[in-house]
């Protein structure tokens, strides 16, 4: 499609009475075309320390072209690239000094169209960070603005003459962060940062910066972006003067920023940065998906930790529920890591404790009063536990997310500060740097001692490993790609009576899978429930390292952090009498 466009309402009425058909029918292929969100795979990752192709220690842009095989045989639809354009660096990247070019440590403007070019031939699609909320203090409109009072830039940002009361309330790095207004001696005035000191925000409420986002937006959909990551946009749609703790926010520039992007590209895709209550949703999906089309379920993650570390899935399972009534063309991206630390801020303070006893029990690990700075592979530990929350990230309902590295359950660095810890350079081998690089010295430290150096845990290992994590990973990943309904399907919470079980069943086009995961250490087991009795349920994991689900006519019963993805027959069967079944056996 490329001028037609069906209304999100339209579109979703459609979509619902597809999905309940009793017959398979075909799926207009427009349709899909404009929801290739739903079933993709994203693989988020910072360029400058994926791979360096010209060994000066830092990753660019033709290093990372050199591994866009690697990718798609992983199963990468979507590259999400963190910033890349010229930064002083002092947030990796996040300080963004000029939002139309390319850091000139990653490569040349050639470089960047080169990989871009060589991503769609092998239909890898990619999307962009776009850090809407702040810029750089040493942007060139910043500069201006702190300069002249006169000058166009000056309400660009946010000033206010005196400091207002609440200047040290709303930080987002507590613990780090002191203050969220700060005098600047040469403008006079103090200066509005929900972020670092280094990063004043962008007034969002002046239309030249509206304007000016629209055309940042813009350069970068003519290079070919098929989307933008939306860095902190509650704080970007605040109204600042209206305080720190509970402002007011302008939510209609959303429905009015997604028709933009889709006027210039129809299935350019918005994926917010959202960390919200529940009833807040639909602020940001629209009330008929006229909104993002897509954000990050923080929510249900926070309560997937909790139950990984107490093996109680009810939590988990209200957090479901309570992210379940979004627009049927929104989507939810669902992630166990990403570049940042495990926010733990939505949970109770008790609960919070509980997670921390578990996977983060030295201060060291945590960050921010809130949140926990490892990778996973170190904080779980238990492969077991490490397989069962890669079978639920690929089965939740929504996109799953991969950080880079996590694949191959790379190790964090807890000598490097604030959430550096886990942004260590890419693990290609066992050669100097683990292949990222031929420098003496890399843009950080590669993981080389202990349990999860380079040596141990690095790519090439597992491609020849048949039941490594990465290739256990690749193996989810085509089960997501045989059977769309996990993200394009209606979707339910099955009850089997066990606060360690979570059961998802999907209906899509006259296809009904059920998921069963043991989250608890503890062998389970369930009775179905009256609407599954008697219905045949086949096994989707056939590979010796898949774990061994008890199943009958009657009941499941899977061993502790066990796990088992099923197709349901359609119709029941006289089962009496009917000895169990082991599947993957």
């Amino acid at each position: 499609m490329s001028r037609l466009r069906l209304g999100a309402g339209l579109l979703a009425g459609v979509l619902a009475s597809l999905s309940v058909r009793a017959q398979p029918i075909p799926v207009p292929t427009d349709f899909l075309n404009e929801l290739w969100y739903k079933n993709s795979l994203v693989y988020n990752l910072d360029v400058d320390v994926f791979k360096d192709s010209d060994n000066d220690g830092i990753g660019d842009f033709n290093g990372l072209t050199q591994q866009l095989d690697y990718l798609k045989n992983l199963g990468v639809d979507v590259i999400w690239l963190s910033p890349f354009q010229p930064t002083p660096n002092k947030d990796d990247g996040y300080d963004v000094a000029d939002f139309y070019r390319i850091d000139k440590r990653l490569g040349t403007e050639r470089d960047f169209q080169s990989f871009m070019q060589q991503a769609s031939r092998r239909n890898i699609r990619v999307m962009m960070d776009l850090v809407i909320n702040h810029t750089s203090n040493e942007h060139p409109w910043f500069e201006e603005a702190r300069r002249r009072k006169d000058s166009p830039y000056r309400s660009w940002y946010v000033w206010s003459k005196e400091r207002p009361k609440d200047w040290n309330k709303g930080m987002v790095f507590p613990g780090v962060q002191t203050e969220t207004w700060s005098y600047d001696s040469l403008a006079g005035e103090y200066f509005h940062h929900r972020f670092y000191r280094f990063q004043p925000d962008l007034n969002a409420q002046n239309p030249a910066v509206q304007t000016e986002l629209r055309n940042v937006i813009r350069h970068w959909l003519k290079q070919g972006i098929a989307g933008f990551r939306l860095d902190a946009v509650p704080f970007f749609i605040e109204i600042p003067e209206t305080g720190m703790t509970n402002p007011k926010h302008q939510y209609e520039m959303i429905p009015q920023l997604r028709q933009f992007v889709q006027w210039h590209k129809a299935d350019a895709v918005l994926l917010g940065e959202i960390n919200v209550e529940p009833k807040e949703n639909k602020q940001y999906f629209g009330a008929e998906g006229g909104g993002l089309q897509m954000m990050f379920n923080f929510f249900a993650n926070q309560h997937l930790f909790y139950a990984m570390a107490t093996g109680d899935a009810r939590p988990l399972v209200k957090a479901l529920e309570a992210t379940q009534g979004i627009p049927v063309t929104a989507q939810w991206a669902n992630f166990l890591r990403n570049h940042d630390e495990i926010d733990l801020g939505r949970l109770s303070s008790r609960d919070r404790a509980e997670v921390y006893k578990k996977f983060g029990p030295d201060t060291s690990m945590q960050l921010y009063d809130r949140g926990i700075r490892r990778r996973l592979a170190p904080m779980l530990q238990d492969p077991k536990l490490i397989s069962l929350a890669y079978s639920l990230l690929f089965s939740l309902p929504g996109t799953p997310v991969l950080r880079y590295g996590e694949e191959i359950g790379m190790g964090d660095d807890l000598t490097l500060k604030e959430r550096n810890s886990v942004r260590t350079p890419m693990q290609w081998s066992g050669a100097r740097q683990g292949g990222f690089s031929g420098a003496a010295k890399t843009v950080r430290p590669v993981i080389s001692k202990g349990a999860y150096a380079y040596s141990q845990v690095n790519v090439a290992r597992q491609l020849q490993e048949p039941n490594s994590l990465l290739n256990q990973i690749r193996r989810f990943r085509e089960l997501r790609k045989k059977y769309p309904g996990i993200g394009l399907g209606n979707w339910s919470l099955v009850d089997l009576n066990s606060s360690g079980l979570l059961a998802i069943r999907y209906e899509w086009e006259g296809r009904s899978l059920l998921m069963v995961h043991n989250l608890s250490t503890n062998p389970q087991e369930a009775q179905l429930p009256a609407e599954l009795t008697g219905r045949t349920l086949t096994s989707l994991l056939k590979t010796t390292a898949d774990p061994v689900v008890e199943v009958t006519p009657y009941s499941v019963r899977l061993d502790g952090y066990g796990y088992g993805w099923f197709l349901l027959s359609k119709e029941k069967k006289d089962t009496k009498g009917e000895p169990g079944s082991r599947a993957n056996k």
